[in-house]
């Protein structure tokens, strides 16, 4: 998916920043729409910040109605990527397992589940002897129920990028890697022009989807976006012939120790609550020895399993771990998609929808004026959600 830098176009109607999934959905669904000169810029290889690293879970099980809603279209439409955009994902619809070890993460469940069928999610409540069996490697000491939604499951994030990619150029967007946005040219209260490393693209709509990044790009054109980058790592297990065939996506909520089958073997990884925010790529053991505690809690047998090194990712946190998506006051034609904190992955189809229909000033196919920045201004917030994966 890489590309040499070639001439940038001069002018663009609409200028996408950040070639990670969240921006390969909203290049895709400008081009269908048929705005012919979309230009994306990545400053590096497309989906090579958050997206590649990413554990690749997609699901509708959230607490309150906009996240279900963007969780849930964006779920069926992975389940019709093969025809749309028209690329293998390696989807696994094997479900996410919850696992739930205290009366209150219960009770909010099943207020969540409630909510979650009302909106035609296949989600409910099961006792731990269920749990069990369909995720066999956990122990259930401690656990007093867990919450099950079968339709869920993870798919290969780079394969969705190369697929909105290839779709998006088919159709006429431009994509450019190995490019550094270095500024954002305003007049008269309105962006006017990207400027690169490789030349200034005019344009009538720029959108920052920037990810872990954004905070900087939105400086550039006078924007605050309160995004925070975190690290979080994951690991793989050596190969594990016993291992069933299909293992859902099984989280302990309280510990937010996690793993899925990722090849003959499993991914794991945990938020790490002693993680200090910043832009720290590389790979650390410091987490370990809690990495450690959560397996030998909840699922033991893993420990006498060999462990291989994985890699580090950021998540793009905001200050309520909801995402930040909308258009800016000023200048307005700046929109933002980004601050996922973790749910940016599974969400990306429906928010590609969304953003190309505030680019086409018409009404989005849901109403996100929750996730609009404006809230950190005094205004509602949305109930926030748990810091999981």
């Amino acid at each position: 998916m890489s590309a040499t830098p070639a001439l940038l176009p001069d002018r663009a109607s609409v200028v996408i920043i950040g070639g990670g999934v969240i921006g390969t959905s909203i290049a895709f669904h400008l081009a269908e729409a048929g705005v012919g000169d979309v230009v994306l810029i990545e400053r590096n290889e497309l989906g090579s910040g958050s997206t590649c690293k990413a554990a690749g879970g997609v699901r509708a099980q959230f607490s309150d109605e906009l996240n279900i809603e963007l969780g849930a279209r964006s779920l069926e439409a992975f389940t019709r990527f093969r025809e749309r955009p028209g690329q293998e994902i390696d989807l696994h619809q094997v479900g996410y397992l919850f696992l739930l070890s205290t009366p209150e993460h219960v009770a909010a469940f099943e207020r969540d589940v409630a909510l979650q069928n009302e909106l035609g999610v296949t989600s409910r409540m099961i006792d731990v002897s269920e749990a069990r069996r369909l995720s066999p490697l956990i122990e259930t000491e401690g656990l007093l129920a867990a919450a099950f939604s079968p339709e869920d499951g993870h798919c290969a994030p780079e394969s969705v990028v190369l697929g909105y990619a290839t779709a998006a150029r088919g159709l006429g967007a431009t994509l450019r890697t190995n490019t550094q946005v270095t500024g954002i040219r305003t007049r008269a209260g309105r962006a006017t022009a990207v400027v690169t490393d490789h030349g200034v693209i005019r344009t009538g709509t720029v959108v920052c989807a920037a990810g872990a990044w954004s905070r900087s790009i939105g400086e550039m054109a006078g924007v605050e976006l309160p995004v925070t980058p975190v690290r979080r790592q994951v690991m793989f297990t050596r190969p594990m012939p016993d291992l069933a065939a299909e293992v859902p996506f099984t989280i302990d909520f309280a510990s937010s120790f996690y793993f899925h089958r990722e090849g003959g073997g499993l991914l794991l990884g945990m938020s790490d609550p002693e993680q200090e925010p910043g832009f720290h790529l590389g790979y650390s053991d410091a987490w370990l020895p809690r990495l450690s505690r959560a397996v030998e809690t909840r699922a033991p047998r893993l420990l006498d399993v060999g462990l291989s090194r994985g890699w580090a990712g950021l998540y793009e946190v905001t200050p309520d771990h909801n995402a930040l998506i909308g258009r800016a006051d000023e200048p307005p034609n700046l929109l933002y998609a980004t601050g996922f904190s973790g749910h940016g992955f599974l969400q990306a189809p429906a928010v590609g929808e969304v953003i190309r229909d505030l680019c086409l000033e018409r009404a989005p196919v849901l109403d996100v004026s929750p996730l609009s920045v404006r809230r950190f201004a005094g205004g509602g917030r949305p109930r926030p959600e748990a810091h999981i994966v």
